[in-house]
């Protein structure tokens, strides 16, 4: 085998070991030691995040299909911080006795979903764009659907999976009206060809319609509510984050080659969908009080901002994206982090049940509001600097009503994360969330999102070389 192949695609070749290195160890493990694996799998993976930060080739494979570059092996290992920091909340939930005998299956079934979406972040084509989409897509379905003892759960896998079908279908569509005007599925030759061809823009709409259903753009939005609130708290915080995180990513490289020359008319749609996407998540998170509901339609809103890096279509813009969903990755789950020892702890979900828990979970209460400031973009943490820059990019192209509107949505989302720090710190209740510690795997992955939020928002390096990636635009 060429060791380039193995140099250039060694994301995706060291979680395909890790995955049949836990299913063999799964194998020949005993049922009442299979709750070892979890910290094997941790540490495997956190093996995995480093190895994907040491500097290795970048190049082309398959004759374009594949391609890798500074600017995506950074992707892939955003998401790879974001799936170790899931899988150290999730030790203490696997840990519960319903799960026991499906431990190794919700590792392997993760890594699956992150490879697809390595494959889909690299895709030069779009036939190795659609595989990476479905290879992402479906085992998130069986993830949703992983607590089979609540109804809710095997509904949110349902939903899931027809929608994605759907989703998929219309996006098949796109792609087929583009090969059928240029004659090929590679990014570099559609994007010599592409112009103000009828057949290419109705196909531009219809994979637009595809990727927003992965990113939960307004109206395409409709299915992530009911899938967050019944999957597993964990499986939630992964669907938000990372689902999300990697179906930004290839939009924007999507956006900015292949469509390019039709930048008109993709400004035009995202300007739209993302006043759109801003108002309606926030008017309808102010309307929550299921959590994850909340989050939900909290992750729709936060979409909306990340379209104002995605529209101005400059080197700062891509740099905002990709440093946003960073920020993103730790301020969210650090909220979903507080939601799942809590839920696990008392079965509750309700933002009533949060009344008063300062007074027996202080701890708890205090990260829960770093990350709720942090989405909102209270300075000085990060969340602050990352829509600060996402603003910035979409000023500097002229866009300065859509800012205004993000900066007005920005104050609405504000008044509803502070219900929730209102009822953790002011509101009374007799009988609030009772005093519970935390194991150690909980509090690591905490202060890991404490020190997210406070470090990306003050390294300033972080942001500067990501705009060292950024491919030359």
């Amino acid at each position: 085998m060429n060791t380039d192949l193995i140099y250039i695609m060694r994301h995706e070749f060291v979680l395909a070991f890790v995955a049949v290195l836990i299913l063999i160890t799964d194998i020949f493990t005993r049922p009442d030691k299979k709750k070892k694996i979890r910290t094997m799998s941790i540490v495997l993976f956190a093996v995995v995040t480093a190895v994907g930060f040491v500097p290795a080739k970048t190049g082309v494979l398959f004759g374009g299909m594949y391609e890798s570059d500074g600017i995506r092996l950074m992707m892939k290992n955003i998401l790879n911080i974001g799936v170790l920091l899931i899988f150290i909340q999730s030790h203490n939930w696997l840990g519960h006795t319903d799960y026991k005998e499906k431990i190794s299956e919700f590792y392997v079934i993760t890594l699956f979903t992150l490879m697809g979406m390595n494959f889909l972040i690299s895709s030069g084509d779009f036939l190795m764009f659609y595989i990476g989409i479905e290879l992402a897509t479906i085992p998130i379905a069986s993830l949703a659907a992983y607590d089979k003892i609540r109804n809710k759960s095997a509904e949110a896998g349902i939903k899931l999976i027809l929608s994605s079908a759907l989703s998929s279908g219309i996006m098949l569509w796109g792609i087929s009206m583009i090969y059928g005007t240029t004659g090929s599925v590679y990014f570099s030759d559609i994007t010599a060809q592409m112009g103000n061809n009828s057949l290419q823009v109705l196909a531009f709409i219809f994979i637009f319609a595809g990727i927003a259903f992965k990113i939960s753009l307004v109206p395409f939005h409709l299915w992530a509510a009911d899938v967050y609130e019944g999957s597993p708290v964990t499986v939630t915080s992964y669907l938000s984050v990372i689902s999300k995180g990697a179906a930004v990513f290839i939009f924007t490289i999507v956006l900015y080659t292949v469509f390019r020359s039709i930048a008109y008319l993709w400004k035009d749609v995202i300007y739209i969908t993302a006043i759109l996407t801003m108002t309606i998540g926030n008017l309808f998170a102010i309307r929550q009080k299921n959590l994850k509901r909340f989050l939900a339609f909290s992750s729709i809103s936060q979409a909306g901002y990340i379209l104002l890096g995605v529209i101005s279509g400059t080197q700062l813009g891509m740099t905002s994206v990709v440093y946003y969903i960073l920020v993103y990755i730790f301020s969210n789950l650090g909220a979903f982090g507080v939601i799942s020892v809590v839920s696990a702890m008392t079965g509750k979900e309700s933002m009533d049940d949060y009344d008063g828990m300062y007074k027996t979970n202080p701890g708890l209460s205090l990260i829960m509001t770093l990350s709720l400031f942090s989405l909102a973009g209270i300075p000085p943490v990060a969340g602050f600097f990352g829509k600060f820059f996402l603003f910035t990019a979409a000023a500097q192209q002229g866009y300065y009503i859509l800012v205004i509107i993000a900066v007005l949505n920005t104050i609405i989302s504000l008044y509803y994360y502070l219900l929730i720090v209102k009822a953790m710190f002011i509101n009374s209740n007799e009988q609030p969330i009772s005093t519970f510690k935390s194991d150690f795997y909980t509090k690591l992955g905490l202060l890991i999102c404490v020190a997210g939020i406070v470090m990306t928002g003050f390294a300033s390096m972080i942001f500067e070389y990501i705009r060292t990636l950024s491919f030359g635009l």
